[in-house]
Parts: C-alpha cells; sequence; structure tokens
C-alpha cells in the first residue's frame, strides 16, 4: 500500500511569520516537491503572490494553490477537501503538503478533516506548526497590530467576532506540535528563555518550543514530524465547538513586520553534529537511552542508523523529541559496522556530554 503523503498545517496570527516561514522553507527544501495550500480571505491573494513569485524551482505556480472563500475551517467540505483531492490526484504527487491558515482560522477542525474518507487513506498530517510573534506576546499582545487582527475577523461575517484573542490563541497552542516563537531577535535572551518555558510549560507534553528570526527553521526540523495529528484530536482540545463562528484571515501576513531584523540569527541558532560509535547490543535498551539523551538535552530531532551485534541488518533510528521509531532497513555493506547518529538541536548543545552519553 502507498504511504500517506505528510502534510504540514502551519498556523498563527496575522503578522506572526508564517508566510515567511513558508518562504524560507521552500528555498531550503532540498529537492523535496512541497505543495502549498494557502487560505487567503477576500481578493487580495498576497500571500499566494509572494509564495508564487519565490523563483524556486522545486515550486511551481501549479504548486501553490488558494482557497479564497472564507475561513478554511468553515468551508473544508466544498473548498478544501476538493482542493486537497486535486494536489493528491496529480500523475506527479507532491513529497509533502504544506497548509497555511489564514490569521485566526482554527486547525482544530482543518486537522480533523484529515480523517474525512475521501482523503484518509491517502494522505496525514505530519504536524501542526504555530507560529508567534515573540515581541508582541512577550509584551501582552498575541499579536503585533490587534486592531488589524480584528479589523480581518470583520470581513467575514461567519466568524465569531466577540471571543477575546486570547482564547483564539490558546486554541492555536492546544492544536500545536511545534510553537515557533518568531522574531526572537527582538528579544533579550532573559525574554527569550522566559517566554519558551513559560509556552512550553502551556503546551502539550512532547510539544517542541523553538524561537527564529525572519521564520529561519531548518527543514529537517520544520517537517517530517510524523506525528498522526488527526488521529489525536481528543489532546487537542479546543475552546470553541461553533466551527461556524471562529477565526480567521491574514493576507499580508509576515512580509509586514515594520522593523529591521538581525538576519545573522537565522541559521545561526541551530546546529547539527554526527556521533559515531561501535556497535549497540540491545536495541531497546538504546533506544530508551537515546529518550533519555534527548530529554536531558533538549534536543529536536535525531536520526541516522545503528549495527546491531550479531544481525546483518542495518537498524535505521528516527527521533522527534522523545518519540523514537526504529526498524532494520537493509543488510549492511562492506564498510565498517558501526552506529552514525545525526543530533539536531537549537544553538548551545553541548556536544561533549551528548556524546559521551550517546556512546555510553
Amino acid at each position: 500500500m502507498q504511504a500517506k503523503i505528510p502534510a504540514t498545517v502551519v498556523t498563527g496570527f496575522l503578522g506572526a511569520g508564517k508566510t515567511t516561514l513558508i518562504r524560507h522553507m521552500l528555498e531550503n527544501a532540498g529537492g523535496r516537491r512541497i505543495a502549498l495550500i494557502i487560505n487567503e480571505f477576500g481578493d487580495l491573494g498576497v500571500d499566494g503572490d509572494i509564495l508564487k513569485g519565490c523563483g524556486i524551482e522545486t515550486c511551481s505556480e501549479e504548486d501553490v494553490m488558494e482557497l479564497s472563500n472564507g475561513c478554511i475551517c468553515c468551508t473544508v467540505a466544498e473548498d478544501f477537501i476538493p482542493t486537497l483531492q486535486k494536489l493528491l490526484d496529480r500523475e506527479r504527487a507532491p513529497d509533502h503538503i504544506v497548509i497555511e491558515t489564514s490569521g485566526l482560522a482554527l486547525p482544530q477542525p482543518l486537522v480533523r478533516a484529515f480523517n474525512w474518507p475521501e482523503i484518509s487513506t491517502r494522505v496525514t498530517v505530519d504536524g501542526v506548526v504555530t507560529v508567534v510573534d515573540g515581541k508582541a506576546v512577550t509584551e501582552g499582545r498575541f499579536a503585533h497590530d490587534e486592531s488589524a487582527v480584528d479589523a480581518q475577523r470583520k470581513l467575514d461575517e461567519n466568524l465569531d467576532h466577540e471571543t477575546p484573542l486570547s482564547e483564539l490563541f490558546e486554541d492555536q497552542m492546544a492544536c500545536a506540535d511545534m510553537i515557533v516563537i518568531n522574531k526572537s531577535d527582538l528579544l533579550t535572551e532573559e525574554e527569550r528563555v522566559a517566554l519558551t518555558a513559560r509556552l512550553r510549560a502551556d503546551a502539550r507534553k512532547g510539544v517542541q518550543v523553538v524561537t527564529a528570526t525572519m521564520g529561519a527553521l531548518p527543514v529537517e526540523v520544520l517537517l517530517g514530524q510524523g506525528i498522526g495529528a488527526e488521529a489525536d484530536m481528543e489532546a487537542r482540545h479546543e475552546l470553541h465547538h461553533h466551527h461556524h463562528d471562529h477565526d480567521e484571515e491574514d493576507h499580508h501576513d509576515d512580509e509586514d513586520d515594520d522593523h529591521d531584523h538581525d538576519h545573522d540569527h537565522g541559521h545561526d541558532a541551530f546546529e547539527s553534529f554526527v556521533v559515531t560509535r561501535p556497535e549497540i547490543s540491545d536495541p531497546a535498551n538504546f533506544a530508551k537511552l537515546i529518550t533519555e539523551v534527548i530529554r536531558a538535552h533538549d534536543i529536536l530531532r535525531l536520526k541516522g542508523f545503528a549495527a546491531v551485534a550479531g544481525k546483518p541488518m542495518r537498524l535505521t533510528i528516527q527521533a522527534v523529541g522523545p518519540r523514537v521509531d526504529s526498524y532494520f532497513d537493509q543488510p549492511y555493506g562492506a564498510g565498517p559496522r558501526q552506529t552514525r547518529l545525526v543530533v539536531i538541536g537549537q544553538a548551545g548543545l553541548d556536544r561533549a556530554a551528548i556524546t559521551a552519553a550517546l556512546s555510553a
């Protein structure tokens, strides 16, 4: 049976940096063919134009599809599902689908839609990424310009115009598998640490909280979470169950920041390195060890191969946060039988301690 195509949902308020994050992802896709579904509102189509005009080889104009009929949560049946089916029915299906919700669209109804029979066997939610404006949230706001968010909300009569932004924000947090604190270059180190700790405490167990500037996140951190979020709706409780009325839209999202960013933060905020060690004897114990090391050092991803004593097959290991998956994939070749693991995390990882622990 063909593997399901992974889809990542990117949500967050107007101006948090969703479009910038997606554009950066496309520019660093590493050959992946990524298709986009963008929930525009009205007829501005700014996000779509920004992304269609990105000039990236792996993202052609036909790979960017826009939904302009109002909030994606309210138009799942007539708008979203048919659009997704069109993508899946292409002769050359995408490797990954990224869905950018409009500024106040709740992610829960969208994720739930992946259980619809028409698409449930063909696509899965790899993960929900919630982008927040770090500066605004630190200052007690939920968006750079809250009045612009409310103005957007009033444009769609289907939307809830009364619910406080704080509750809509909580819904986006409750559904997230990864929270991206964007514009982190505008925060002091103390503010960054405090906001990361606060959002991590408020999030579900195992949700990763990372900081970014101009949406610059390594693609291997953003994609490939393998969550299967649609099968885990119970944990992603929402405060609002009136999917008719909820939330909504942004057009000139993330390019609208009226300040200069320090571009040096980008990928320098992340690092990766390789740990090489001899054969392992017990895969189950080694998986436990990996989980402990990940928790102790706040590692985002760990992946690689292990040689298991007495086994001719190579053990593939992939870990996202504390979740470790492993399977035997192919016989070892003529090279040395050793274990090689790539460790990925935010800058400042204690390489020596991690290497020592994984080599134990």
